[in-house]
């Protein structure tokens, strides 16, 4: 028999037991003792290696940049699409428009917020122009400076739609072409060039005196948060600063306050509502409520005055800022009008902040509303869960059993327990059979429907805020974080309407507060727990938690850096 070199029986044996060899050839030279390793995986269930899915997260808002900087999972592969390559602390834009704020010193480019992040991400600065969701596809066309703008289209297995919204204009003539916005930082950039141009214009020897008054009148168009911050940032602007660099027209200077509704920020506690107008009119803001605008012209505003019969009065300006309203992008009400969401401001998702309609589309921020479900819809259903024994009545221990499920898949029934200053359901069926011990209550499905049919009453929609946006980011990311874990053990509520429990727990937002700054540092706070508090300190627990909530150090240092030159140096008036 021949004899095998070396060589020859490694390499025979490699053939005839290669799934077993996790090192296939290993030799040492001689002169130099190196070592040559060649590795194989040792079988199928080592080699296989699970398919990424894509995830397209559209915008770089608040929602959007919650999601991908909470978003750890490395089986995900994220294509950002936004026509914008950076994040803006919207919240800060009216502190841009006066030179309190530089613009750089409010946005963080994506890329740095996601570069050293385990998960692959790819950024396109592009808008989108079309959501193809049955077959899976999102169309864009690149947003670069330049004669063709390219259109690419991507794919996608999970769809996240995060796109905040337009300025809603209710179609008022005039709107879009005469008024300024402050969505964007580009807008609020913008703001503050005019606001120089008008006092620069003003200063001109060959101007009219009533002309001057009208291009010193400056407009605010709705009395909600950014409109009252705007007006209460451009006085101290005025008054602080620009009084000092043009004396001669001081006196000329106007600033209007023009709401629709009763009173300003009404989504505030009444005490800060008061405060606020009071204020306003003690500086000199002239608040105008129930003045609704109907037309703009160029050099005037016609307001309908809601408490004088209607009457049609007309305003000259020299800028106007609306502030009122979001509306619904274009793509966005096509894309609704392929799931049959059609005659809606918003895209309506279900308490998870999936698509209604659909199974891979997610939509959160300002372009969605959580459509919650009425308890009264699943009464049935929900009586049927919990009536283990099917003897058709039920008792509080049946009740109890199923009462934490009950109240996480429908918030408003503790929102209802707590205005009724009832403990548990218990103290609610109890009220609705009178004066029985809580042990012997038993209810039919109609006593059922008439204990818990003013619960719905409790239920409230969300505010367009970025509070919320970046909330409902963060809790989607870490849905996706634990997508296959939940997957096998799942931890949401019971499915009342179906066998199981859900993935997740439904999204639940937490209010933490909210700031409404007045000028002359001072700001009104209404914190949880009905705190209200309103003056000096306010106003540096809002500098503290605004600077605390930058997205970056970078950021967080150059906006501390802005607010002390401000209070050395004054507000930068120049239209650079």
């Amino acid at each position: 028999m021949r004899s095998f070199t070396f060589f020859e029986r490694v390499s025979r044996a490699f053939r005839d037991h290669g799934s077993n060899f996790k090192l296939l050839l290993l030799c040492t030279t001689l002169s130099g003792g190196g070592v040559l390793a060649y590795g194989e995986a040792v079988g199928a269930s080592e080699a296989a290696v699970p398919e990424k899915k894509k995830v397209v997260v559209l915008g770089t808002g608040w929602a959007g940049t919650s999601f991908l900087k909470n978003l750890n999972n490395p089986r995900y592969e994220v294509h950002v699409v936004s026509p914008r390559n950076y994040f803006a602390f919207t919240p800060l834009l009216p502190s841009v428009t006066c030179g309190t704020v530089e613009a750089r010193s409010i946005v963080e480019p994506v890329r740095n917020i996601f570069r050293k992040k385990m998960v692959d991400i790819q950024f396109s600065e592009a808008e989108c122009l079309k959501i193809d969701s049955a077959n899976r596809k999102v169309y864009c066309r690149s947003n670069i400076s330049n004669n063709e703008k390219e259109e690419f289209v991507v794919d996608y297995d999970y769809l996240i739609i995060a796109v905040g919204a337009n300025v809603n204009t209710f179609n008022t003539p005039g709107v879009t072409e005469n008024c300024h916005f402050l969505k964007e930082v580009e807008d609020a950039q913008k703001i503050r060039r005019t606001v120089i141009d008008c006092f620069e214009r003003a200063s001109l020897p060959s101007v009219s005196e009533e002309e001057k008054k009208r291009i010193l009148h400056f407009a605010i168009v709705g009395g909600g948060p950014t409109g009252v911050e705007f007006a209460a940032s451009l006085h101290d602007f005025v008054t602080e600063d620009l009084v000092n660099l043009y004396p001669g027209i001081k006196d000329l200077v106007k600033i209007t306050l023009l709401e629709a509704g009763d009173h300003i920020l009404s989504m505030f506690d009444k005490r800060i509502t008061t405060f606020a107008e009071d204020k306003f009119r003690r500086d000199g803001i002239d608040v105008k409520t129930g003045s609704m605008v109907v037309k703009v012209s160029d050099k005037e505003i016609s307001t309908k005055e809601m408490k004088n019969g209607g009457e049609i009065t007309t305003i000259p300006y020299g800028m106007a800022v609306w502030s009122t309203g979001i509306g619904t992008r274009p793509f966005i009400k096509d894309f609704m009008s392929q799931i049959g969401q059609t005659n809606r401001r918003a895209i309506a998702t279900d308490e998870w902040l999936r698509v209604e309609s659909t199974s891979n589309v997610y939509a959160l921020g300002d372009c969605a509303t959580i459509n919650q479900r009425k308890v009264m819809e699943d009464i049935a259903a929900i009586f049927k869960k919990a009536d283990k024994d099917n003897s058709g009545t039920l008792t509080v221990k049946e009740f109890q059993e199923v009462l934490d499920d009950i109240c996480e898949r429908y918030p408003q029934v503790g929102l209802y327990l707590k205005s009724k200053q009832m403990h548990d359901l218990a103290d609610l069926l109890k009220e609705s059979k009178g004066d029985v011990e809580k042990e012997s209550i038993e209810l039919n499905i109609e006593e059922l429907k008439t204990a818990l049919s003013k619960v719905d009453s409790q239920m409230k929609f969300l505010p367009a805020t970025a509070q919320v946006a970046s909330q409902q980011g963060t809790y989607l990311a870490q849905c996706f974080n634990r997508m296959e874990e939940c997957e096998k053990n799942p931890e949401g509520p019971i499915r009342f309407r179906g066998e199981g429990r859900h993935r997740f727990k439904p999204f639940r937002y937490k209010h933490l507060g909210q700031f409404a700054p007045l000028g002359g540092e001072q700001t009104a706070a209404q914190l949880p727990g009905d705190w209200v508090s309103i003056g000096h300190s306010s106003q540096w627990l809002w500098y503290s938690v605004y600077a605390s909530k930058q997205v970056s150090w970078r950021t967080r240092a150059l906006v501390v850096s802005d607010w002390t030159r401000r209070f050395i140096f004054g507000r930068d008036s120049s239209q650079i």
